[in-house]
């Protein structure tokens, strides 16, 4: 067996490993793309293995359906946020670190605005019943990722000890926020600007804001 096969138990992956992981990303982005484009019930395997220019068969060893596959991109997208985190200054706070690994993977510098049919489609997607059992094990898998990399940024034990599985849980809440917020606010502001504040936020200890401009939701205790 070649070197390049197999990923080093410390070092990068092996090509072999590259590739299935490019080829595992490139089927989840054709999957999201059709899917956003003409609606869930249009898309098939069949299509979507097309739209990566692989068989279906190869679309199978991958994954057991569209749902999957769509949800990989979470997955993959937090496995590149730990592993940004591992490569980020080893002086640098971590809630700062974090910052920047998430900023880089969910609103890199080269990202383009979307449009606001996009926006649409991808809400609608994200409605799917059939895609939220596959989002939530995706995300318990990306924690799991999350946690061991700021394990070993703070040199914190992930099996026996609250803070890393604690500050990927946060981490992985508040992105979804963060896009949640984007996907669905009237005012459309860019991802990176709602990351930075929550950052901001998280790092300051997420203080209690000062009331909106409708002020505060009435208690039992205020309403006449």
């Amino acid at each position: 067996m070649s070197p390049t096969d197999e990923p080093s138990a410390d070092g990068p992956p092996g090509l072999r490993e590259r590739k299935k992981r490019q080829t595992r990303l490139a089927l989840s982005r054709a999957a999201i793309r059709l899917c956003v484009l003409h609606g869930w019930a249009e898309v098939t395997i069949e299509r979507i293995a097309a739209e990566a220019d692989v068989s279906v068969r190869t679309f199978r060893n991958y994954f057991a359906g569209k749902a999957e596959a769509i949800a990989h991109s979470h997955l993959e997208r937090m496995t590149g946020v730990a592993e940004d985190l591992l490569a980020r200054p080893a002086d640098e706070p971590l809630w700062e670190a974090l910052r920047h690994a998430v900023l880089g993977r969910f609103a890199p510098p080269d990202s383009v605005p979307q449009d606001p049919r996009w926006r649409e489609g991808v809400r609608l997607m994200l409605t799917e019943p059939a895609l939220a059992g596959e989002i939530v094990k995706a995300g318990a898998a990306a924690e799991r990722t999350l946690a061991a990399a700021v394990a070993r940024r703070t040199g914190t034990d992930p099996d026996h000890e609250l803070h890393p599985k604690l500050v990927a849980a946060v981490v992985a809440a508040s992105s979804t926020v963060a896009v949640e917020h984007g996907l669905r606010s009237a005012s459309v502001e860019p991802l990176d600007t709602v990351l930075t504040r929550v950052f901001e936020q998280l790092a300051a200890g997420l203080p209690v804001p000062q009331p909106g401009p409708h002020g505060p939701r009435p208690t039992e205790e205020t309403r006449p």
